[in-house]
């Protein structure tokens, strides 16, 4: 086992945690992540509460969390209720103001998990009271900030908020990203793209197939999705897909007219115009696996590379 500040905090074995990607990360995911002794994050995304009481109860009586997107909170405040009473082991806010809802998840005693991506957002999340920051990178699926990559903003966060544990976020497909993000600083990481290739994941075969066949040099950052198909998102955040003929014919105005039908008349699992979302670990991710064996194959492959790395340092 690698024992880092954020395993002990989060009482799990591994530094791995599953990233509450919305719509994807269901109960069944998360409860893998955490059998394999990680931390899984059921993403309540946009807070809808039905969605969200399913796949609490599609979890079990495994220890999980639960992620939301902080503005979407903003608009049903009372969705984070439901997940407390569930009695996760944290709730993560990202993409958003946490102080408003700080408050509630503290005096519940659930820890408190902030991903975070500028300065005012880490100011943001100390002020409320953060256990965990997440440090996520421009080169994540999904979405974030087009601004700093992974490498470089994990050590600075480290060394601005510490002894606060931090997470990195961004890119990391496998156990040697693990092992580089610890010796950055960080306690752990915390993983999308990977997990969406594993079969408790709520994604259709042609997801799957596209994440799998997909390379990082296929994915870009983009706003159309969030144009066209709504919600509208906050300015400077936008998303990583995977290119396609949405990218490529969307001009980037809101009256594109012909991207919107294009995507408007397109089946919903049509990835060659639908959305794929994909990180740049992209080309590390050439099987589907089972989450739970993931986890333990993305710990001991870093165990091993920290291993060599020491040997290698104390040879010299």
């Amino acid at each position: 086992m690698i024992s880092t500040d954020l395993t002990r905090l989060l009482g799990i074995r591994h530094p791995v945690l599953l990233a509450p990607m919305d719509g994807t990360a269901g109960g069944e995911l998360a409860a893998a992540v955490s059998d394999g002794g990680g931390l899984g994050m059921i993403g309540g995304g946009y807070a809808d509460p039905d969605w969200l009481r399913r796949e609490i109860a599609l979890a079990g009586e495994a220890r999980v969390g639960i992620g939301f997107i902080a503005f979407a909170l903003d608009e049903r405040p009372d969705t984070l209720q439901l997940a407390l009473d569930a009695d996760p082991v944290a709730i993560q806010l990202s993409f958003g103001d946490p102080r408003p809802h700080a408050r509630r998840i503290k005096d519940h005693g659930t820890l408190l998990i902030c991903q975070v991506q500028s300065d005012e957002e880490i100011d943001r999340a100390l002020e409320a009271g953060a256990d965990v920051l997440i440090a996520q990178g421009q080169d994540g699926g999904g979405h974030g900030r087009g601004q700093r990559a992974t490498m470089g903003l994990v050590p600075s966060m480290v060394d601005r908020v510490a002894p606060l544990p931090v997470a990195a976020a961004g890119g990391i497909a496998d156990g040697r990203g693990l092992a580089a993000a610890i010796t950055l600083g960080a306690g752990g990481v915390s993983l999308g793209t990977r997990f969406l290739a594993s079969p408790e994941a709520i994604s259709t075969p042609a997801e799957a197939a596209a994440i799998l066949e997909g390379r990082s040099i296929d994915t870009v950052r983009t706003s159309a999705v969030d144009v066209i198909r709504g919600p509208r998102w906050p300015d400077g955040l936008d998303g990583r897909i995977l290119r396609n003929r949405l990218t490529e014919s969307w001009n980037g105005t809101d009256d594109d007219e012909a991207t919107r039908r294009l995507y408007a008349e397109s089946e919903p699992d049509d990835r060659t115009i639908r959305e794929t979302w994909a990180g740049e670990g992209l080309d590390l991710i050439t099987s589907l696996e089972p989450a739970a064996a993931m986890v333990e194959a993305i710990a001991a492959e870093a165990a091993r590379a920290l291993g060599f790395a020491h040997a290698t340092l104390t040879d010299r």
